[in-house]
């Protein structure tokens, strides 16, 4: 069962959060353990199962970088293992970045450092909107129309993984500084 039917909500990339929480703790009241102790094993297994379930689906509710990808694989969109090709275009422009952070590396520069970081932010803010242009174009498809969209929001969730590794970078090197 995935989590949108679990929580009898739609699926969304963006679920209302005070109705996610709201299931959330109504089943966790429901589904408590405890409650369960004089019932069988197999009973109280199952509530365990269940009590799982409830938590595993609110951690991925409640947090876009988990939701995302549960979505994409809900969709079979997105595979375990796929080897992913960028577009060509955000490499090249990725390429300019991470030659920017090897240089700083040789010749450690505050200034050009900030310069760096403001460029990654600027992508990242463009990513960011593109998603929510997505997002919103998404919920609004029926559901065989959706498929197309769900292929530009992969790619703009790979696009913001490799964003990810750069900032990492350039954490890295700016606690040097």
């Amino acid at each position: 069962m995935d989590y949108f039917e679990f929580y009898d909500i739609p699926l969304s990339f963006q679920p209302d959060q005070a109705l996610v929480k709201k299931k959330f703790y109504a089943l966790s009241k429901a589904y408590h353990p405890d409650f369960f102790v004089t019932e069988s094993e197999e009973k109280q297994q199952e509530i365990l199962g269940l009590s799982t379930l409830n938590n595993k689906a609110f951690q991925t509710l409640s947090h876009i970088d988990k939701l995302l990808p549960y979505i994409l694989t809900l969709k079979e969109v997105l595979t375990e293992g796929e080897k992913y090709v960028l577009p060509q275009d955000f490499l090249m422009e990725m390429m300019d970045v991470n030659e920017a952070i090897m240089e700083l590396e040789m010749e450690e520069d505050e200034e050009q450092a900030k310069k760096v970081l403001t460029d990654v932010d600027d992508f990242d803010k463009s990513l960011n909107a593109e998603f929510q242009e997505a997002v919103k174009k998404f919920e609004q498809l029926a559901e065989q129309d959706q498929k197309a969209l769900l292929l530009k929001i992969k790619d703009i969730w790979y696009r913001k993984k490799y964003l990810l590794r750069i900032r990492e970078s350039i954490n890295k090197f700016a606690t040097r500084l």
